[in-house]
């Protein structure tokens, strides 16, 4: 029986993908748990549809991500911070430390989307990875200073 997934269904696939599934498991699995609806030629032109209209939406994403990767790449960053002997900092420099910079520079970054391999700890100039889209990844300079 051919059905079309509204939800990931592990093992199955995933959204508005179309998948042969046994009878008995469509009726009393995704039917009602509103995981898929039974595919009919309304419901395939529909779902078409829906996919050319998403693949739109996520081309037009990645093209914004990646001009803000561009953007990010070309600035550098600076977070001032307390240090004692060694250029060692009190504390530490952590991903909200680096959005609050970039909030300062003017762009719009959530704490999430911004990954160390570990905590900064040290003055000098290090990198952080900012996940913009799946596969679009900047590298931002981050320059700590003491304070």
């Amino acid at each position: 029986m051919k059905v079309i997934l509204l939800k990931e269904v592990q093992g199955l696939g995933k959204p508005m993908d179309t998948v042969d599934v046994a009878p008995g498991y469509c009726r009393n699995y995704l039917l009602p748990k509103g995981l898929a609806i039974v595919a009919s030629a309304m419901s395939l032109k529909q779902v078409e549809h829906n996919k050319k209209m998403v693949e739109a939406r996520l081309a037009k994403e990645r093209k914004k991500a990646l001009e803000l990767k561009q953007k990010l790449e070309e600035i550098s960053c600076k977070v001032a911070r307390e240090a004692g002997e060694g250029d060692k900092l009190f504390g530490s420099v952590t991903n909200r430390d680096i959005a609050v910079a970039l909030a300062e520079e003017g762009f719009s970054i959530d704490h999430r989307q911004i990954s160390l391999e570990a905590p900064i700890k040290h003055l000098g100039i290090f990198y952080a990875d900012v996940k913009l889209a799946p596969d679009v990844v900047a590298k931002v300079k981050v320059w700590v200073v003491a304070k």
